[in-house]
């Protein structure tokens, strides 16, 4: 396995840069997601201070032709920052802005799917819309072989890896843990950690967030992993099946809830969303990975605690059913439910807006049709039906 040649530059050399004072001026990096609807770019600027609140920070730019956002002769994209986080690599006062992107024309980005996520998530406030995201995530050396497998084979089969201890059963805990304190440092709210099924393979979950925050927050939780990784010279992959063969893959599950769900008898409105979700199977399938499904369909094979992506499926404590209902939540009648489709690159913003049309505003059909309607209809049908 083959590790970055920048993370074996002397951090103690570094750390003499960083303890140096910087007056009352603070470091503002700008994040977003490129034109790859994956990938995550990032630059920073300098404030004459600390900013207070997000709003307090102006609009910045950047080439779009260099993102796979915008062509050569019309480049300059509009970063709009929409939420601030500490800054766990330089320290307070500097801070991390999680920023949507718009085009020339001042309209959302392709890519920018926070931005009718928003709209919906503003329409269905009254039912209190919470989620809880588990992001498994997969450690590789810059070669693509899983961190720390051995050269010329394979570890042993599956079975003793899942929430492992010990050196022959885990690998990387030292990456785990630096990401879970970092982003408990920046404000993300972080839920838990745990090794995953398959050796180097782990997982760590967001929530519960209420509305747009479940998306901004698993975003800036990935984009500290994969700076963090930066540091310790590995790559932390979202390829929802990293190696072919008897190996998990690796998903995104998505926990949802909403105050009717979270009441006594609560059971009831889980059953009736689950009804919902059954009849738009493949709008939700092409929701929930950037291509539309192609790269789930390596994943949901109903093999490795998976799901058909042909058949949708419900039951209690089924870890190979689209949709789980947890055993706890059966005995007391009320709680959340659990939809295990989404691939562990998905787009947070596109999955939780996507429950939330089928679930709470009541949309039918494949979706195909809201896609060629404009954001404008779509909302506005949307609010009649609500």
């Amino acid at each position: 396995m083959s590790v970055s040649q920048s993370s074996k530059l002397n951090k103690g050399i570094r750390d003499q840069y960083m303890k140096l004072p910087q007056g009352k001026k603070a470091m503002a990096t700008y994040v977003w997601i490129d034109g790859s609807g994956e990938g995550l770019r990032c630059k920073t600027k300098t404030l004459m201070q600390e900013p207070g609140c997000v709003e307090e920070l102006s609009e910045w730019n950047f080439d779009g032709s260099s993102t796979g956002q915008s062509e050569g002769s019309n480049s300059d994209m509009y970063l709009i920052p929409v939420k601030m986080f500490r800054d766990p690599f330089s320290l307070d006062p500097n801070k991390l802005v999680l920023c949507e992107v718009l085009k020339y024309n001042r309209k959302p980005a392709e890519t920018n799917l926070r931005y009718t996520c928003k709209q919906v998530m503003d329409l269905v406030k009254d039912c209190q819309p919470w989620f809880g995201m588990e992001q498994e995530y997969t450690l590789l050396g810059i070669d693509g072989r899983p961190y720390a497998w051995p050269e010329n084979g394979y570890p042993g089969p599956q079975g003793p890896y899942y929430c492992g201890v010990g050196a022959n059963k885990v690998y990387g805990r030292d990456i785990v843990e630096a990401h879970y304190k970092a982003c408990m440092y920046a404000g993300v709210d972080i839920a838990g950690t745990n090794a995953e099924v398959m050796p180097s393979q782990w997982e760590f979950q967001i929530g519960p967030c209420v509305g747009i925050d479940m998306g901004d927050h698993l975003w800036m939780a990935r984009y500290i992993l994969h700076r963090v990784c930066e540091d310790f010279g590995v790559v932390a992959s979202l390829d929802p099946k990293p190696m072919v063969g008897n190996w998990n893959g690796a998903g995104c599950h998505t926990n949802v809830s909403t105050i009717e769900t979270r009441q006594i008898g609560g059971i009831k409105a889980i059953e009736a969303a689950i009804e919902k979700l059954s009849k738009r199977h493949a709008y939700h399938i092409r929701m929930y990975d950037p291509r539309g499904g192609l790269d789930n369909s390596r994943r949901l094979t109903g093999q490795h605690e998976t799901s058909s992506i042909s058949e949708f499926s419900a039951g209690v404590a089924n870890r190979g059913a689209s949709i789980r209902i947890p055993r706890q939540v059966g005995q007391d009648g009320y709680g959340y439910y659990e939809d295990r489709r989404p691939s562990a690159n998905c787009d947070p913003y596109a999955v939780t807006e996507a429950i939330m049309r089928t679930t709470i505003i009541g949309e039918t059909g494949d979706g195909l049709e809201e896609e060629e309607d404009t954001d404008e209809t779509r909302l506005q049908r949307a609010a009649l039906k609500d």
